[in-house]
């Protein structure tokens, strides 16, 4: 079915409002607001595009994304969905057809079934670090930008690892356990000093580089292994293989996305070559880790003790049970001594989470009010300079295509009789995507290139904004 004749509306500049910074702010963030205030006025102000079509933007917001994630969103003037727990695949299937965009974090899955479902979705926001629990492909060739947060939760996740590294050494998970039990439980027997140990990190990204600066301030040796030539930071050392470091580490602490070379990388074989009394600690995905095999090397001794944050299955909401039913080996894991087990919270700090709130939030808002698609996981990034207020009547042209020969000279042939500002293309696989601005183009005009660039033989996915 053609679309409809649209009109564009006529928007009011938006009013920015300065709040006064309260005594609590830190005295750099009083400097940079008051910056902020010389500023404005002296530099021109982008000006807000909005959909031509002038339907109002629908976000469904999932697994209690921050507040000031949604406040901003909201004062986008968007419409926001919050809530507080994941949804099955069903429940999307049967919401997700009424919004523009979905936020989620790491328990929501977005799957084929649900994009295909997705009449109306524009972009994916994953605010986590991980995006495997996206169908990315499917979503790139459905026209769908999908954005995350790589490194806001970074700090929190290496302090929680260096909090178990200590609290695995000195048992004191246990101790605090037994206690709790009414036993008074006083020991040293195998309870042992971090200073002098090694840490062996695999995955030198982010977080683990972060780690890495902690750990050589408590005193700790640190090797790591990853697929690609690092740079250390301070005394750290890389190794040529992961088995030397299981060889060499007294801590093993996993940060790694999760891809099909990784699921259970660390197994029998690879727990066998740990060194003796060794700790394994696991932040990063559930199925990097075979838990049964790690299981039998906790009953038998060969390791002291592990650390989980993370798991193959994991409940959808606080409140749910963690048993048999959800893991077959839930119960045995639970019962075994010097085991810290914790409900995936290694980037659930107030700081990460506000910080993975705006980064997210801003992706979203930047693509969908200005078409840019910089930081995308899964999607040609390219951006244009903002156009602004004082420019006049513009638009812009926001086209997603198939990656094939002639597609820009066609768009080209149908953008010539305006004057084309900018443009800017790039693509990523088999999908392209095309910014323009053209100046002076009148409301019929409007109807027309849309249906025009829309009917194009590789089209995905046409947006014009005004």
């Amino acid at each position: 079915m053609s679309p409809q004749p649209i009109a564009i509306p006529q928007k009011s500049p938006r009013v920015v409002a300065a709040s006064i910074s309260p005594p609590t702010q830190t005295l750099h963030d009083r400097l940079r607001h008051r910056e902020s205030l010389a500023t404005i006025g002296a530099i021109r102000q982008p000006k807000v595009l909005h959909p031509v079509d002038n339907e109002n933007l629908r976000l469904l917001l999932l697994e209690n994304i921050s507040q000031e994630a949604v406040s901003y969103l909201r004062a986008q003037g968007f419409t926001v969905d919050h809530y507080t727990k994941a949804l099955s695949e069903d429940e999307l299937v049967e919401k997700i057809p009424q919004y523009h965009a979905v936020g989620i974090r790491s328990k929501t899955r977005i799957t084929e079934r649900v994009i295909k479902a997705a009449s109306k979705l524009l972009v994916i926001g994953c605010f986590c670090i991980g995006t495997n629990q996206v169908d990315l492909a499917t979503a790139a060739n459905a026209g769908i930008p999908v954005f995350n947060s790589p490194f806001s939760n970074s700090r929190s996740v290496a302090e929680l690892v260096i909090a178990e590294i200590i609290a695995l050494s000195r048992q004191l998970f246990q101790r605090s356990f037994e206690l709790r039990e009414g036993i008074w439980n006083k020991q040293s027997k195998s309870c042992w000093e971090v200073r002098g140990k090694t840490l062996g990190i695999v995955g030198y990204g982010h977080i683990g580089s972060q780690l890495s600066v902690l750990a050589e301030a408590l005193g700790m040796r640190v090797i790591f292994f990853d697929v690609i030539n690092m740079m250390p930071l301070g005394s750290a050392r890389q190794v040529e293989t992961l088995q030397a470091l299981l060889a060499e580490a007294d801590f093993v602490t996993l940060h790694v996305p999760e891809l099909p070379e990784t699921v259970n990388m660390i197994s029998k074989t690879e727990l066998e070559q740990m060194k003796e009394g060794s700790y394994l600690i696991n932040n990063a995905r559930g199925r990097v880790v075979d838990i049964p095999a790690l299981i039998d090397a906790l009953r038998s001794k060969h390791l002291a003790g592990a650390a989980l944050d993370v798991f193959p299955a994991e409940p959808a909401s606080n409140g749910a049970p963690f048993d048999d039913s959800l893991n077959s080996w839930s119960s045995t894991l639970r019962s075994l001594p010097n085991v810290i087990l914790s409900p995936h919270i290694g980037g659930s700090t107030e700081e990460a989470q506000r910080m993975i709130g705006e980064e997210v939030s801003q992706a979203l808002a930047r693509y969908l009010n200005y078409g840019s698609t910089v930081g995308a996981v899964n999607f040609p990034e390219v951006d244009l300079r903002a156009i602004t207020a004082e420019q006049g009547d513009h638009v812009r042209v926001c086209h997603v295509h198939n990656n094939q020969p002639g597609v820009l000279r066609q768009v080209n042939d149908i953008l010539s009789p305006y004057n084309v500002e900018k443009q800017y293309s790039d693509s990523k696989g088999d999908v392209a995507y095309l910014l323009a601005d053209i100046a002076d183009v009148s409301p019929v005009d409007v109807n027309k290139l849309r249906d025009q660039i829309s009917q194009t033989r590789a089209n995905i996915l046409t947006r014009l904004l005004a």
